[in-house]
């Protein structure tokens, strides 16, 4: 679904990603994890446009996407919640809602029921201001904003990020749910390994800017984690 090809990627002088290798297959939960500092975010935002790459390829379904803006790569199908969620804090939840409408394929006008049967506490808060949310309630905002575009991928970084444990939960419970059931797929950059452990399928392991181990999440082992997670 998703090939990305001897990326390389510079910020201010900085080189951050060293011909980096990923591949995501479609309707799979994927973990990209490792310490901070290793272009986990970066890679990210490389894959919705919002850096640009200085050599390499990223292609989704076939086809190459490193020369398209951002705003090109929401309607073909890429959500994306990024870290410290992004929510328009002046914006009521509904019109934080319905800014991800336009990039629907179907031409829907309204925000579909799912959003929210999948997070309760919307409905309860559409006319809130986005900025009187809580830290967890911002996130579920921000995690609907990203499923109104109707995804076939949802890119999350770091979404527990401050969370309480219930909301965490629920995150969970979603992510799981729309993977299992609509074959959404999910690429997840997580911290915290309970969390990864859970919701991931496999995993990505990242190292000074390039991916150093893939695997199924069940042979994350001691050794792996002591490596390149712990520390």
């Amino acid at each position: 679904m998703i090939s990305i090809n001897k990326v390389n990627q510079k910020y201010g002088g900085t080189q951050i990603l060293w011909d980096l290798d990923l591949d995501i297959q479609q309707g799979s939960r994927t973990c990209i994890m490792g310490r901070n500092g290793v272009g986990k975010t970066t890679l990210l935002k490389c894959l919705m446009g919002l850096l640009p790459i200085n050599s390499g390829e990223i292609r989704y379904q076939g086809q190459p996407i490193h020369d398209k803006t951002p705003e090109s790569r929401a309607p073909m199908g890429i959500g994306y919640v990024p870290q410290g969620r992004d929510i328009f804090p002046l914006l009521t939840v509904e019109e934080n809602l319905r800014i991800g409408l336009p990039c629907r394929q179907d031409g829907l006008k309204t925000i579909p029921d799912k959003i929210y049967q999948l997070f309760p506490v919307l409905k309860d808060m559409t006319h809130r201001l986005g900025g009187d949310l809580s830290g967890g309630q911002q996130q579920q905002l921000a995690i609907g904003r990203a499923l109104v575009t109707d995804p076939q991928v949802l890119i999350l970084d770091e979404p527990n990020e401050g969370i309480q444990p219930n909301i965490v939960k629920q995150i969970g419970d979603v992510l799981l749910k729309l993977n299992e059931e609509d074959g959404l797929t999910v690429i997840l950059v997580e911290q915290k390994l309970g969390f990864a452990r859970r919701i991931g399928q496999e995993f990505r392991l990242m190292e000074k800017g390039r991916v150093v181990a893939s695997d199924r999440m069940d042979n994350l082992n001691d050794d792996l984690i002591k490596q390149h997670l712990a520390v």
